[in-house]
């Protein structure tokens, strides 16, 4: 196994030096859903809220979260993203709305992290709309699906 990056020798946090390291094209998609109550789901999808439509703030939300990323987790870098989309999608069979998030850039540093961070803002987000009718939603199943670019290669979950 490799050794954490975030770490010198002494085992003191650091951000890691990615200066000598060639610029390239970068991308990461990330998932992750939020379970719901199925009247829950239905107002999402009928934009019954009064805080506004769901999906679209909770767009808005994770794209954003993307951007704001190395401001939110220690020792991300500054990124100059060229695209972050964030999808949001509902499926009544399991009672979710389905977050999809993908970032690119072209740069000395992958975007695993700003991917990730825009699913979580978004279902958080959702979360936030819509707790006043069902507090028992649960975010869940984030993760990395797919990253590509620089040293480590090609990524895809199964």
């Amino acid at each position: 196994m490799a050794d954490l990056s975030h770490f010198d020798a002494q085992g003191n946090a650091w951000m890691v030096d990615v200066s000598d390291k060639d610029i390239t094209e970068r991308s990461a998609t990330a998932k992750g859903s939020v379970f719901m109550q199925p009247e829950t789901l239905r107002l999402i999808a009928a934009r019954g809220f009064k805080k506004g439509d769901v999906l679209s703030i909770a767009q808005l939300a994770g794209i954003m979260g993307a951007k704001r990323t190395p401001d939110l987790i220690p020792l991300c870098h500054p990124l100059a993203l060229t695209k972050v989309e964030v999808t949001l999608t509902c499926d009544a069979d399991r009672n979710t709305v389905d977050i999809t998030a993908t970032c690119k850039l072209k740069g000395r540093t992958g975007v695993e992290m700003e991917a990730l961070t825009a699913v979580s803002v978004a279902a958080l987000t959702v979360y936030d709309m819509c707790k006043a009718v069902d507090k028992a939603m649960r975010i869940s199943d984030i993760r990395l699906t797919h990253k590509d670019g620089g040293k480590s290669g090609l990524y895809q979950a199964d």
